[in-house]
């Protein structure tokens, strides 16, 4: 394959609306069990990922500990993200909550700190955002941001705190783009970032339009909705245990979509109706 030439060994860096950058390639953690995480984390660190995103209720925070501390590399030269859960909303719950995460990561600071969902029925959001406010004035976490917010949500704690987060993790993939809401938090300088980037394996890969692009490109589909991701501005957390596509994965970065690519995965949005996971409008997860 064709990108297995000359492979870029830096992600890109976005900026963040707190000064800060992002690696825009990350590698997520979902459903990997504690001790693969281990494991899996360590070989993505050896394929050149630098950005780690998990989350508390992954139950694997300690795996992505264990191999940040086995893995040689300089704390300064990692981004890792972690997400606090449902049940752990509200202001002093949140304090806590974080320092049980950094103690199973075994960090001292965090890069990035997402309230996971909105959980709107519980409507202890702008409560928990004030505590990762708090959180981030004390040194604790450097950017702060949320995870599955709706536009009226993200306006509600931007005028209750007068803190934009610096991005929002959404269910993002080119049958389910995002395309408003990206709109909107792009006017609002926060960062778009795409969780379940390559459809959950619901048939998107095998999308014709992609599969003409792969073939053209001489990429894999898969590589074509990551550079899909990377050339509209989203950051992206492809996951997979498997070594040689997580290599794969990473490779994406050498792939160069012409504007055409670009327009004909915009055109295969299926709005809503491409939604795989929840609505945040609406899940209420314990």
């Amino acid at each position: 394959m064709s990108t297995s030439q000359n492979v870029k060994t830096v992600s890109p860096e976005l900026a963040l609306n707190d000064g800060l950058t992002i690696p825009q390639l990350g590698y997520g953690v979902w459903q990997v069990e504690d001790d693969v995480a281990e494991v899996v984390v360590g070989k993505a660190f050896e394929a050149g990922y630098r950005h780690i995103d998990t989350a508390k209720i992954y139950g694997n925070e300690a795996g992505v500990g264990r191999a940040i501390a086995a893995s040689g590399l300089d704390r300064e030269d990692l981004f890792i993200t972690t997400k606090l859960w449902n049940s752990d909303q509200g202001y002093e719950s949140t304090l806590k909550a974080f320092e049980d995460s950094m103690e199973r990561l075994g960090l001292e600071t965090l890069d990035l700190y997402l309230i996971h969902w909105l959980q709107p029925k519980q409507g202890k959001y702008v409560d928990t955002w004030k505590a990762l406010v708090e959180l981030q004035k004390q040194g604790r976490v450097k950017s702060i941001g949320v995870s599955n917010f709706t536009v009226g949500a993200l306006q509600e704690i931007i005028e209750a705190t007068g803190v934009v987060p610096a991005i929002n993790q959404v269910e993002t993939h080119p049958y389910f783009n995002q395309a408003e809401l990206r709109a909107f938090e792009a006017d609002k300088g926060i960062l778009h970032e795409s969780w379940s980037p390559l459809g959950q394996g619901q048939g998107l890969l095998e999308d014709p339009v992609l599969k003409d692009i792969a073939t053209k490109r001489d990429v894999t589909p898969a590589q074509v909705v990551i550079a899909w991701h990377l050339a509209v501005g989203n950051v992206v957390i492809p996951k997979s245990v498997t070594e040689s596509r997580i290599v794969e994965n990473w490779e994406a970065l050498n792939v160069a979509l012409e504007p055409e690519d670009i327009e004909a995965i915009d055109a295969l949005d299926q709005g809503t109706a491409g939604r795989i996971g929840a609505d945040p409008a609406t899940a209420d997860f314990a």
